[in-house]
């Protein structure tokens, strides 16, 4: 019986402990929407890339640069147009070696945003 009194005085104290366990909560709830929101923008970035070279788009448009250099630099390196991680040869070898290479790179992105996510969120 002392135990129970001890529990429901420690629980009776305990609001001001349960607000902050709340608001940590809640902390860590909006950091895991906001990884899952830039890993999830990111991959979309790499498959617009990917379909810029699949619809022959004018390379020379501002737009087409813009979507082209950012996927570019968030390819993390693995799977860079200038060191696929596949070539492809012959007819449209360009577009196959985007589509592939970008591709693998956004599901990279989801799946690792998916699984930072799971582990921030509480």
């Amino acid at each position: 019986m002392a135990e129970d009194s001890k529990v429901k005085a420690e629980t009776a104290e305990a609001p001001g402990g349960r607000s902050r366990a709340l608001a940590v909560a809640r902390w860590r709830d909006r950091v895991a929407r906001a990884v899952w929101a830039v890993c999830a923008t990111l991959a979309l970035v790499l498959a617009a890339a990917a379909f810029t070279f699949a619809l022959e788009a004018n390379g020379d448009n501002g737009l087409v640069t813009l979507i082209r250099d950012v996927a570019d630099t968030v390819d993390m390196g693995f799977f860079d147009l200038d060191n696929p991680v596949k070539e492809f040869d012959g007819k449209n070898a360009l577009v196959k070696t985007a589509l592939f290479n970008y591709g693998i790179a956004a599901v990279v992105y989801l799946v690792l945003g998916r699984v930072l996510e799971r582990v921030i969120r509480p």
